[in-house]
């Protein structure tokens, strides 16, 4: 597959994302959690540029090779924890929007809810919301993994 443009992204776009990591990294939710989550979007939307990078960035982060091969089936897999499940969870459905008529049932949120503080609720659904728009712009320009910004 060819790449259709190399990078959308200006520098004042690429700015703005920067101001949303940061915020993101700033939430008090452990790096590894958060590149967990980004690797789970990333896998669901099918873009393997960020699939590629999220799980290298998980490897700069301290992540195991058993815990990221393990991502995709977090829920039967015995290597997450509580925590990190909760996160996986609300990873899924908000990313998985059309899926269901309530996306984000109150039990996913809560159960999140009982492992984050509001700070580390928001820098989840930043995760999310961010890695969601990482893999639009990576799937319709088709960014190949591997290609470096």
């Amino acid at each position: 597959m060819e790449a259709r443009r190399t990078s959308p992204a200006t520098p004042e776009t690429i700015q703005a994302i920067q101001t949303i990591l940061k915020a993101t990294g700033e939430g008090g939710v452990p790096q590894k959690t958060l590149e967990l989550v980004h690797l789970r979007v990333s896998q669901i939307n099918g873009c393997s540029f960020c699939v590629d990078s999220g799980a290298r960035s998980a490897k700069r982060a301290g992540e195991t090779d058993e815990r990221l091969f393990a991502v995709a089936a977090w829920r039967e897999a015995p290597y997450f924890t509580d925590a990190e499940r909760a996160a996986l969870a609300l990873a899924e459905a908000a990313t998985r929007l059309a899926d269901r008529s309530d996306p984000v049932p109150d039990s996913i949120w809560e159960e999140a809810a009982r492992h984050y503080d509001e700070k580390g609720l928001g820098a989840i659904v930043l995760m999310i919301a961010t890695t969601n728009f990482f893999n639009r712009v990576n799937v319709t320009t088709r960014k190949p993994a591997g290609s470096g910004w």
